[in-house]
């Protein structure tokens, strides 16, 4: 006869229909000794899933997305026990592992809905599709451009972190500009030292890439965002709507840049649309989903050029006014930007582009972009004409 978790998951999980996910719940419900076996059977869909190239962070916030916070506890106590049989864990999966929701308590608040969530979760998990990996699974060393970064964090990226965190804080404009413009400042300096030293000691890893979540709502401005940030800090990213994540592309440094920046921008960008739109609504307005897709969308557009702008200022500076001469660093960042292009494309062959809609409301434009010229970043360069 069949193990009880057999029966369950034939039942549940290879039909589209609640009927069979009932059938599966009241077996396992039924039968308190398939517990343990339950929950194996849930830690073996979870390696599948790394095997499929996915990340703790990736599957928590794609089962939050297709389920709900119930699920992502679920999920994040299957990910804790499955990972905790590893000596050692790929780069950056330790601090993921730390920022699991809190694991859901077994057989609450009943057996039978326990494990109705339990299959329904299951059900999800079998069905992931394999995506491009952005580093080994458990158990496997690094190897071609996924090597683990070097221990510790360069001095440089922690004050960078120290300034953008200021800059979210302070209720005061000009402060946060300042802020992210130093911020920016030694980020584009510490790329271009980076890849100057790799040059002249013929050393340093190939690119790499990293994950970062686009969150509804408003994912379509939030990746144009992105797009931007990673563009001007020499990267690429690839936005996949499906899954709720893009992939950037680029060297460790930049990599980091790009995610610290992102992030910051887009906390400023949130709290200057909340603003915005208060004091549209105590004039009387009531719509706000477009005023919201509309400002998101000019500040992601208006920030793109003006990082663009800015990283091509500081890159001179850096070639002209230093003890590299132009001649020597544009070559190596012109190969680096080839390395990059070259990752890219071998690991999304292909990919495709899409307009985006929704881009509609006036008020929602010229709010958005003048927030982003109040988020100005990477220098004192004269704005760009609108």
């Amino acid at each position: 006869m069949e193990p009880v978790i057999d029966q369950a998951c034939a039942a549940a999980l290879y039909s589209a229909d609640d009927a069979g996910l009932d059938t599966g719940a009241s077996l396992l419900a039924a039968d308190p000794s398939a517990d343990a076996a339950a929950h194996r059977r849930g830690e073996e869909f979870v390696r599948r899933a790394w095997e499929r190239g996915w990340q703790p962070a990736d599957v928590v916030r794609f089962v939050r997305r297709e389920l709900d916070e119930g699920g992502a506890a679920l999920v994040a106590a299957l990910i804790t026990a499955e990972t905790a049989r590893y000596d050692r864990l790929p780069p950056r999966w330790a601090d993921q592992i730390a920022e699991l929701p809190a694991p859901a308590p077994r057989n609450r608040p009943d057996r039978f809905g326990y494990a109705s969530a339990l299959l329904e979760l299951y059900r999800l998990l079998l069905r992931l599709p394999a995506t491009e990996p952005v580093g080994p699974p458990p158990g496997r060393a690094s190897e071609g451009p996924h090597r683990p970064p070097a221990h510790g964090e360069p001095r440089m990226l922690t004050r960078i972190r120290a300034l953008l965190a200021k800059a979210e804080a302070t209720g005061f404009p000009q402060e946060a500009e300042a802020l992210t413009t130093k911020a920016q400042e030694l980020m584009a300096r510490h790329s271009i030292d980076e890849a100057l030293l790799a040059a002249r000691t013929h050393g340093g890893d190939g690119p790499g890439a990293r994950r970062i979540g686009v969150d509804a709502p408003y994912e379509s401005a939030k990746a144009v965002l992105l797009d931007a940030v990673a563009s001007a800090n020499r990267c690429r990213a690839v936005w996949d709507s499906d899954l709720g994540f893009s992939t950037v592309v680029g060297f460790e440094a930049d990599l980091e840049a790009v995610e610290l920046l992102f992030t910051s921008l887009l906390v400023q960008g949130t709290a200057a649309m909340t603003t915005a739109e208060a004091g549209q609504r105590a004039a009387g307005r009531k719509r706000t989903k477009t005023f919201r897709q509309s400002f998101l969308m000019a500040y992601a557009q208006r920030l793109g050029a003006r990082l663009a702008a800015d990283t091509a200022r500081v890159t001179a500076a850096a070639g002209a006014g230093g003890d590299d001469a132009p001649g020597d660093l544009l070559p190596v960042l012109a190969a680096r930007d080839v390395a990059v292009t070259d990752a890219a494309e071998r690991m999304f062959p292909r990919t495709t582009t899409s307009r985006v809609r929704g881009v509609n409301d006036a008020e929602g434009w010229t709010h958005g972009t003048a927030a982003a010229d109040r988020a100005r970043v990477g220098g004192r360069s004269p704005g760009i004409d609108r």
